[in-house]
């Protein structure tokens, strides 16, 4: 570059995103009430890598999807080993099972959240790098898992405050005699009509026939209206499973509503599938979606291990989410002149280290910096004087005139380093240089705080 060129102005990666302000709070306020909500159901987190060896998607999403085939970030290393960026969770917890043996921990419950990556046209709710929350029930065969997994994700939506105008759409896909029994009715009903139907239904045909259920080609809708549904190819036991399943949604106040059309394509998929949907997002109306996933591991080389997952997109469950309460914090720590900076400095640490949040503005003076602390949200303001003067002496200032206002600001008081602290037993104020004196801000700050 020549030394009179002007340097290019960076540009963000096209469909990723940054976040800042109100939209960070609404991403960490999204992923906080997940991980409360995981913990009462007594799930613990997992953490896996973002970058898997490529085999491990092609093998869990199948080589003839529209992910594997146009849209995974997949790459060759130095050594020439064929790597991706992770375009979902649950192929590479089901790797780490396999791979570390976690089948000796017997039933696992799990939680996770992070980024994915997927090459898709970006638009309204959908990036190429994305981020989801995900919870994965692992070596339980039991139907009360599926139970328990829903009920977890409608818990999630509740207390987001996104329950209402949400719906639960059900179906099974029966067990593995079901479902071979299921697809190749649907291979006969669409080989009949094969002329008819678009050329990815054509290509799916031979591959994936189920996943022409899933088409939004207008050629093939009305082919799709009129397939086999799998309920009459259900065993008695699959029916049961499903039966166990939607009493226990209904034990759990969950309410559903059975979709015969909807669907998972691969062979490994079983039983429950299950997604919360939304008009309010238009196309991308999927919030969360899962199933039972009885054959991955198996089919990932491991021992055949029943699991059950689901996954929502972060983002999406931003959109619609509740606004979270303002950031707030509980103090900010502001030193009235120079000399008064670094026990400013003392004070605030040793606040942080018994349990309060606390700011301290680094520029201008005591003005400036009380409506630095203003801006931050802060509950309360401690002038530091300076500490020269004898006795040393702060002054706190309540900033909420709240209901809590006095207990929150004699919790402060009762934090503070020595001398200004309130021992425990003593009365506030009962010693010399603490906060016995009118809660008023000094002269110089013109009332700064008393908003």
């Amino acid at each position: 570059m020549a030394h009179d060129e002007a340097p290019r102005r960076p540009q963000p990666v096209r469909g990723m995103q940054d976040f800042l302000g109100e939209q960070a709070d609404r991403f960490d306020h999204v992923v906080s009430r997940f991980q409360d909500v995981a913990r009462r159901f007594g799930f613990r987190p997992v953490h896996v890598p973002v970058l898997e060896h490529t085999h491990v998607f092609a093998r869990s999403l199948g080589e003839t999807s529209d992910v594997v085939a146009k849209e995974m970030y997949s790459f060759a290393d130095r050594s020439g080993d064929s790597l991706t960026l992770r375009p979902e969770f649950t192929a590479g917890i089901a790797r780490a099972y396999v791979s570390e043996g976690w089948q000796r921990f017997g039933t696992l419950k799990l939680f996770a959240h992070g980024p994915l990556f997927r090459y898709e046209r970006p638009q309204k709710g959908r990036y190429r790098q994305f981020h989801q929350v995900d919870a994965e029930v692992i070596a339980s065969p039991s139907p009360l898992a599926d139970v328990e997994l829903i009920a977890m994700a409608d818990t999630l939506l509740r207390e987001l405050g996104i329950g209402e105008g949400v719906t639960l759409q059900l179906n099974t896909l029966g067990d593995a005699e079901s479902r071979a029994a299921w697809r190749a009715a649907l291979v006969g009903h669409f080989a009949a009509h094969r002329d008819a139907l678009s050329e990815d239904s054509r290509r799916r045909l031979e591959a994936n026939p189920l996943r022409i259920l899933d088409s939004k080609d207008p050629a093939d809708r009305a082919l799709v209206e009129r397939a086999p549904g799998i309920g009459a190819f259900l065993t008695a036991a699959a029916g049961r499973f499903f039966e166990a399943v939607c009493r226990g949604l209904e034990a759990s106040g969950v309410a559903f509503v059975e979709t015969p059309k909807l669907v998972r394509g691969f062979d490994y998929y079983r039983h429950t599938a299950f997604e919360f949907v939304t008009d309010r997002l238009g196309a991308q109306g999927t919030l969360i979606g899962g199933g039972r996933y009885d054959g991955l591991i198996e089919a990932m080389g491991g021992p055949p291990t029943p699991a059950v997952g689901w996954a929502g997109g972060i983002e999406r469950l931003m959109a619609l989410a509740a606004a979270p309460p303002p950031p707030g914090v509980d103090v900010a720590v502001v030193a009235e002149c120079p000399e008064a900076e670094h026990e400013a400095l003392r004070i605030a640490q040793a606040l942080r280290s018994a349990g309060c949040s606390v700011v301290a503005p680094f520029q201008g003076h005591a003005r400036k910096r009380a409506e630095a602390a203003a801006r931050a949200g802060s509950r309360a303001i401690l002038y530091v004087r300076d500490p020269g003067q004898t006795p040393a002496s702060v002054n706190l200032v309540d900033r909420s005139r709240d209901a809590g206002s006095a207990g929150r600001l004699a919790a402060i008081r009762a934090r503070l380093p020595h001398p200004y602290g309130t021992p425990t037993g003593a009365l506030p104020g009962s010693l010399p240089g603490s906060l016995s004196g009118p809660e008023r801000s000094p002269a110089r700050n013109d009332g700064d705080g008393r908003a």
